[in-house]
């Protein structure tokens, strides 16, 4: 008999020794997905990133083991809107129209959406060349020319009979003296071969001086900001020139809605990375997607062919996602506000982002 109670007692120690161990762990289901630097896998395997170390602080707080299930974005998003997983951990924005599906906690991160575009480098000095012979250019060098001939016309109207020496002879020669004293004046080389005297003419010489000072000085800043000009230019430069490029994005992602919201045509992607090589092979001219993730991939692609423009629009804020009645949302919500003022969460930030705030 007590050999019966030493082994019934040896049994029930070993089986109780789990629950002894980790009286207060519950298993909970996390999905995620590929949005980097909120949510990836590292080399051995092991999912990372922003919001899945935010997790992880809370997860051990809340005395919680995770299962981490990777999904695709709308695979995720039906996930957690049919409860099939606890959490939702990635990028997720909040919207109104995902509120409408699932809950969200307090938000732990505010970004915006940026573009991504091809970097064209080109040579200055062959953007020097084309400028001065564009038809923009040229149509002001006819408009200065039509302006000297026609103030050359008054001067050598005013001078005609009084400086008959110096604006005399044919009409032809008159005019042409008072083209090239209105040059030389405009441009401050001052020959001093020609001047007026009559009252008129001097007057409109002074009048001259000045507003060549403004011509010269508005001819010399535009040629110094060709010789200047950033030699990676791309056909987008900022949110109002999406209407006339071709875009690239993720289906049900935010920066999809806000394309559709301004009915802008776009090019769906499976993720981010396609859409970034689509822009590298020439299929689209731009990607729109959630800036924080744009510049993470952008610097992790070595060949410095793209780059991110420093204009973010549509302010985002980002969550965790958790089904509808979800017991987890007060706990999180209490947790979340003190996380974000320590200083390991600002050192999460500058690790993934290169900034302690965003």
């Amino acid at each position: 008999m007590v050999k019966n109670f030493i082994f019934q007692f040896i049994v029930c120690t070993v089986l109780a020794c789990p629950l002894l161990a980790n009286p207060g762990v519950k298993k909970v289901i996390v999905g995620t997905n590929q949005a980097p630097p909120f949510s990836f896998k590292d080399p051995t395997g092991q999912w990372t990133g922003i919001s899945i170390s935010l997790w992880k602080i809370m997860a051990e707080e809340l005395g919680i083991e995770s299962v981490f299930k990777e999904y695709d974005l709308p695979g995720l998003l039906a996930a957690v809107e049919s409860k099939s997983i606890d959490a939702a951990v990635a990028a997720l924005t909040i919207t109104a129209e995902r509120e409408k599906r699932f809950d969200f906690n307090h938000p732990f991160h505010t970004s915006g959406l940026g573009i991504a575009v091809l970097q064209i480098k080109r040579n200055p000095w062959m953007e020097v060349f084309h400028r001065f012979f564009s038809w923009e250019f040229l149509r002001v060098v006819l408009a200065l020319a039509l302006l000297l001939f026609c103030v050359g016309l008054l001067v050598w109207f005013l001078e005609r009979k009084e400086n008959q020496e110096q604006f005399g002879g044919s009409a032809i020669a008159g005019l042409g003296s008072g083209f090239w004293w209105f040059a030389v004046t405009m441009t401050t080389v001052g020959y001093g071969d020609k001047a007026p005297k009559s009252f008129g003419g001097r007057l409109i010489g002074i009048v001259w001086m000045f507003v060549a000072i403004v011509i010269i000085s508005s001819f010399t800043a535009a040629i110094t900001s060709t010789l200047t000009l950033n030699k990676i230019q791309s056909r987008v430069r900022g949110p109002q020139d999406l209407h006339r490029a071709n875009i690239g994005s993720l289906k049900h992602s935010s920066s999809a809605s806000y394309l559709d919201n301004n009915q802008i045509p776009f090019q769906d992607y499976a993720s981010v990375n396609e859409a970034l090589n689509g822009l590298l092979k020439g299929e689209i001219d731009a990607v729109v997607y959630d800036m924080p993730i744009l510049r993470f991939l952008v610097a992790a692609e070595k060949t410095a062919r793209l780059q991110v423009l420093g204009t973010r629009f549509e302010r985002q804020q980002y969550g965790i996602g958790l089904p509808t009645g979800s017991p987890l949302r007060e706990q999180i919500n209490q947790l979340i506000p003190a996380i974000l003022r320590r200083n390991e969460w600002q050192g999460i930030l500058f690790r993934y982002l290169g900034e302690s705030a965003s």
